[in-house]
């Protein structure tokens, strides 16, 4: 695979792709957990070293798997349905590091109102010798009012 690839076909987490050798496993791992809501695979995805850090819309910058963890706990336990996919990215490899630029789309529904997702992601993997884990994460909402409703819609109870 060259060093910079641009990918047409949005991740879902539903591909069938075997090999955790393979950069798109890792990505497609990710959003199967996320959107299975699976917080034992969402760990197995992460790299669980204090190294890890995230900075997305619902938890600010979390700095370790127990920080990060907690924020995808808070949206598996949202009372409604979402559902999240990546489009329009590039997938960027050197050596043991790959890092993914694009596009998150999808929805959060609660209480019959519906969020039509948009978030700018970018996603950051090392290669453990076996297998690619997520080492960091940022994510981005450009509309205010997307976002405020994003972040009350996965609200602590």
């Amino acid at each position: 695979m060259p060093a910079t690839v641009t990918i047409e076909k949005a991740i879902t987490g539903e591909e069938q792709l075997a090999d955790v050798r393979d950069p798109l496993h890792a990505l497609s791992e990710f959003y199967r957990a996320l959107n299975s809501r699976n917080l034992k695979l969402m760990e197995e995805n992460w790299d669980a070293s204090d190294e890890s850090a995230m900075d997305n819309p619902l938890g600010g910058i979390k700095r370790g798997w127990n920080e990060i963890m907690a924020v995808y706990e808070r949206l598996f336990q949202v009372d409604g349905s979402y559902h999240f996919e990546f489009h329009d990215y590039t997938l960027h490899r050197f050596n043991e590091v790959f890092y993914v630029v694009g596009r998150e789309r999808g929805f959060v529904e609660k209480q019959g109102k519906r969020l039509e997702m948009k978030i700018r992601t970018t996603r950051v993997f090392r290669f453990d010798g076996q297998r690619w884990r997520q080492i960091h994460h940022h994510g981005s909402i450009d509309d205010a009012h997307l976002l405020a409703a994003y972040q009350a819609a996965v609200k602590r109870r």
